[in-house]
């Protein structure tokens, strides 16, 4: 089999063998964005006991078909971002890859998605190779972020707080023409949009390990307690498909408190 090429079988809605990764998300689309703001999305890679981290990072959580399918997602988005720990743990590769890139550019967009790292007041490796690509970039950091300047092509926003307010972040983008911003984590990223109410969809990849660690779940635990925890915010399951042990759910959420 060809790289980049994975069978899927889609258990629902309309159950299907053998299809092909790409052919079965050709028809995806993140939807229209709600009212005011641009539509979020996270997409995040746990193990069957619902960690999202093995030694530190989600590298080796997922298969070569579940990085596929991140590139996917990416694709049909304009901003995928990432918060300023994975930066400092791994590095990131927002991206979409040579070939989603051409299809990108062939329908009038830029071959990549903005690039969006998120961070607070301690700084971050500006030697990262994630500075160094040719896609647009966007460093967001908190108004004590040490550094007052960011390297050649990557446009520096400093938020009036201390960490950048999700509401805040998304006004932003909404000013640069984003209408969809994919997240891909980490935890406490997820857990402050979730805590501000503007999580619309959540692409969730279950990888088949056991860890019994106590490494950050998908979504770290709110800082105060959880707006939610006695009214949980309800997922509507739009999706399931299976890529050998491993399954790939898409939900989407009405629109929280933070609306």
């Amino acid at each position: 089999m060809q790289e980049g090429s994975y069978l899927v079988d889609r258990l629902w809605p309309d159950p299907a063998s053998g299809l092909d990764l790409d052919a079965a998300m050709a028809g995806f689309s993140p939807g229209d964005p709600p009212a005011g703001r641009p539509l979020v999305a996270i997409n995040m890679v746990t193990s069957i006991d619902g960690r999202a981290q093995l030694q530190g990072t989600a590298e080796g959580l997922g298969s070569r078909a579940d990085r596929r399918l991140m590139r996917l997602y990416r694709t049909s988005f304009d901003a995928v971002g990432s918060g300023a720990g994975t930066l400092r743990a791994t590095g990131v590769w927002l991206r979409v890859g040579d070939d989603l890139a051409r299809r990108r550019a062939a329908e009038g967009r830029s071959p990549n998605p903005l690039g969006v790292v998120l961070a607070g007041s301690d700084p971050i490796p500006t030697d990262a190779a994630w500075f160094g690509g040719d896609e647009d970039r966007l460093l967001v950091v908190g108004r004590d972020y040490p550094l007052t300047d960011a390297p050649d092509g990557t446009e520096l926003l400093r938020s009036p707080d201390t960490v950048p307010d999700p509401a805040w972040v998304l006004d932003a983008l909404a000013g640069r023409g984003v209408r969809s911003f994919l997240l891909e984590g980490g935890p406490h990223i997820n857990a402050s949009f979730l805590r501000a109410g503007v999580i619309d969809e959540l692409y969730w990849t279950i990888g088949a390990h056991l860890l019994g660690t106590d490494a950050l779940r998908m979504v770290a635990p709110i800082p105060g307690g959880s707006p939610f925890e006695h009214e949980p915010r309800r997922g509507r399951l739009l999706s399931v498909l299976r890529h050998e042990d491993e399954l790939y759910l898409r939900y989407r959420f009405d629109r929280g408190s933070g609306e």
